[in-house]
């Protein structure tokens, strides 16, 4: 029930706008929503808030969920106070991040101008941020053999170059190429080859 959240939904839980970085790799996440109000989003990027923010230094550092106004004491640079002047008043940040070697961490922030957040608001959100993180964890049945022509198309190589290569028919690699973009949900072996690589599949 808690993962059933919609856009809509989202919308009425964060009126004042939200952000959310899914599986994040070495610098960048792989996909990125920020519904924050436009002159927020001006202000912060001038100001270089980023380097300090309180929310995404806990999210950084943190699994679970934590509302703003716990955070507001570790804010030298008053980026908390400065956002309730944009309507951002109250806020809760959320981040998840999977077990393992090569753990991706996602995170949230959903931020209101009326109240703080009820618990069974937080619980609803963390809830459909994992669901996220879930949603957009790489595939794990790729084939050895797949993921080898889709590192060749990486690289630029035509079929018949991969053919040669693999010493493999082209049919062959075209059913590798195939099976992969099904399994990626791609619709053509270039983005296949792009979204394996943003994985960090090949």
């Amino acid at each position: 029930m808690y993962s059933l959240l919609g856009p809509d939904e989202i919308r009425q839980l964060a009126p004042s706008g939200h952000y959310i970085a899914l599986r994040i790799g070495f610098a960048f996440p792989m996909e990125e929503v920020n519904a924050l109000p436009e002159p927020w989003v001006a202000h912060y990027t001038t100001q270089r808030f980023m380097l300090v923010d309180p929310v995404v230094r806990w999210a950084y550092g943190n699994t679970g969920t934590c509302r703003w106004s716990a955070l507001d004491q570790d804010d030298p640079r008053r980026v908390i106070a400065q956002a309730q002047t944009f309507g951002l008043r109250y806020g809760v940040v959320i981040s998840v991040m999977d077990s393992g070697n090569n753990a991706q961490r996602s995170f949230a922030s959903f931020a209101r101008n009326d109240r703080e957040y009820t618990d069974l608001e937080v619980k609803l959100l963390h809830a459909y941020v994992i669901r996220r993180h879930n949603d957009t964890a790489p595939p794990t049945n790729l084939t050895r053999a797949e993921l080898q022509a889709l590192g060749m198309v990486k690289d630029g190589k035509r079929l018949k170059e991969i053919a040669f290569e693999l010493r493999v028919s082209e049919g062959a690699v075209k059913q590798r190429l195939k099976n992969a973009k099904l399994k990626l949900g791609a619709k053509t072996s270039t983005q296949a080859a792009a979204l394996a690589n943003q994985y960090g599949l090949i």
